[in-house]
């Protein structure tokens, strides 16, 4: 199992780096490009759309687990931009000089997925994934944050081996979850809350909410790169995201916005 995940993972690894290589744009538009998780590519795609009108620019969004995109921009020296799902990615690898500023443009909150209608009759509690009744998955952990902050509650419970030894399989992010249960693999997952509020994930799946002082609220760190070209596009770029406009955008997708008041 690991043999293949870690295959699977250099596979990924290939992709983003594949997807983050220079490339000129035909129209003779400025090129940028943001490393983006997977779980905030819908509201970032809408956002970006908004500002590409109206500076004249294009945005390439370069998707995927969040440490894996962390490596590609690393390993390329590409990028303006680097999104991932929770702060804990720009607290490990903030020393490695990759990092300039950054602001807050919203909040990932992990919660409990099952099927529609909660036919197993699923409680809110991470537990309920160790019931031998249950088909359950999780992240991995090595992969993406949806796997990294499912390990930080599970972990916190004294739970994760157990789960990751009943779980059915690991999946490298939250749209692998989502789609994975949406298919009727499993009846049981964590992922973030805002996944199963998109409209095809809603019609198919329900969100069980945990205590917040188990699943707290992770802030959403849009990182300006060094390695960007065009430093004054990037800063108006994070400008509008954390603004009301891309604010706006945020909320319409699921996510807490970055007003939202965090007990600490």
């Amino acid at each position: 199992m690991t043999g293949f995940l870690h295959l699977c993972r250099a596979f990924l690894l290939a992709v983003a780096l594949l997807v983050a290589s220079p490339v000129i744009a035909q129209s003779g538009k400025t090129e940028l490009l943001l490393y983006c998780g997977i779980t905030m590519v819908r509201p970032m795609t809408e956002i970006a759309q908004a500002f590409e009108k109206r500076e004249n620019v294009k945005i390439t969004l370069a998707q995927g687990g969040s440490e894996d995109l962390y490596q590609s921009a690393k390993k390329s020296s590409v990028g303006d931009w680097y999104l991932p799902g929770e702060p804990s990615y720009y607290d490990r690898h903030k020393l490695e000089g990759l990092f300039g500023d950054y602001v807050t443009v919203g909040y990932n909150q992990m919660a409990l997925m099952v099927q529609k209608g909660n036919p197993k009759g699923i409680q809110s509690d991470p537990r309920e994934m160790l019931r031998k009744d249950l088909i359950a998955i999780i992240g991995n952990a090595e992969s993406g944050s949806v796997g990294q902050e499912s390990k930080s509650i599970l972990d916190s419970l004294g739970i994760y081996p157990l789960v990751v030894r009943q779980s059915a399989f690991l999946a490298p992010d939250s749209r692998s979850l989502a789609n994975a249960m949406k298919k009727g693999e499993a009846d049981i997952t964590m992922n973030w809350r805002a996944v199963g509020f998109f409209p095809d994930n809603a019609a198919r799946l329900d969100v069980i909410d945990l205590d917040p002082r188990l699943a707290k609220p992770q802030a959403l760190l849009l990182i300006q790169l060094r390695s960007t070209k065009n430093t004054d596009l990037a800063k108006r770029f994070m400008s509008f995201v954390a603004g009301a406009e891309g604010q706006a955008i945020y909320r319409k997708h699921g996510f807490l916005d970055n007003q939202t008041i965090i007990n600490k």
